[in-house]
């Protein structure tokens, strides 16, 4: 569940698999910011999983969730910044109602996007950045996502990497999230542009190598490499991953990446490659799937 879209998964013990997705509505007047709009969400979410699972009436084993929301321990949301108004609600009871008698276990999308790369590399010791609507993140050291699953969530987008940077939606400037993500590339590029600039027009100059939108897109590329470099100045990772729609969507943005995080190495200490992630967009679906499954325990 994104701050945009959301993706489903449904795997049968016969291998079989079904997905399908869907973009949250737009707001509609206050519904931004009032329990409304979580509401129509939470309809439409339940229309799109009852078609996904028409014609397979087994039961549920397990449902893993992967989302950018903040619960507290009863599973009720605390904080969103892209759907606001589901502060407040009650996801976990929510989720149970929609899904009967299965266990609902929910974890931040980022952490579940690492565990699932971590898993489709083979390698246990890895960063994920993912950039979309907002950048998520995650850390896995010897196969586990740190700091664990239920013991809080790994923010890399809220490293500040400028402190007079742009206002980030947590409150604090300079917040990575706030410099690469999907909308803030775009407003860079509408800047440097003199006019709104749309995802694939921007796709499109990049590829064409028109100069203002290379520019825009070198800098999320440049304070996506100063977090890579935080973190592994802390952890040391063996691999860095870079996923998420936009990314995935706009692969130059990885080699700005890596080109800028290995200019930034101190001498004898190497940082680990740079390289697109496996499962592109769709590595926290994946992470849920694992999380449904029972992975990590």
């Amino acid at each position: 569940m994104g701050g945009t879209k959301v993706a489903l998964r449904l795997e049968h013990d016969d291998l079989s698999i079904r997905e399908s997705s869907f973009r949250w509505a737009e707001p509609d007047g206050t519904d931004a910011i009032t329990s409304g709009g979580a509401t129509r969400d939470l309809e439409l979410l339940a229309r799109h999983i009852r078609e996904l699972c028409a014609g397979h009436p087994e039961r549920l084993t397990g449902v893993g969730v992967a989302l950018p929301a903040t619960l507290d321990a009863t599973g009720a949301v605390t904080a969103w910044p892209g759907r606001p108004g589901w502060a407040g609600v009650d996801l976990r009871g929510a989720l149970s109602a929609l899904f009967g008698a299965a266990e609902v276990r929910c974890a931040d999308d980022g952490d579940l996007a690492a565990l699932a790369e971590a898993h489709e590399a083979g390698c246990p010791d890895l960063l994920y950045l993912g950039v979309g609507t907002g950048i998520g993140g995650g850390i896995v050291l010897n196969g586990k996502p740190v700091p664990g699953v239920g013991r809080g969530s790994c923010e890399v987008g809220h490293l500040v990497v400028d402190r007079d940077g742009p206002l980030c939606d947590c409150g604090r400037r300079g917040c990575v999230q706030a410099a690469a993500s999907g909308p803030a590339t775009l407003r860079r590029a509408a800047r440097r542009r003199g006019e709104e600039v749309a995802f694939t027009a921007l796709r499109e100059a990049v590829r064409d190598g028109k100069q203002w939108a290379v520019a825009a897109l070198r800098e999320s590329g440049r304070a996506l490499a100063a977090a890579v470099t935080g973190v592994c100045e802390l952890v040391h990772p063996s691999l860095v991953l870079v996923g998420g729609g936009f990314a995935a969507a706009m692969p130059e943005l990885v080699a700005m990446v890596a080109e800028r995080t290995a200019a930034l190495e101190r001498p004898g200490h190497p940082l680990p490659p740079v390289r697109p992630a496996t499962l592109g967009g769709l590595s926290s679906l994946h992470g849920a799937v694992l999380l449904a499954r029972g992975l990590p325990d």
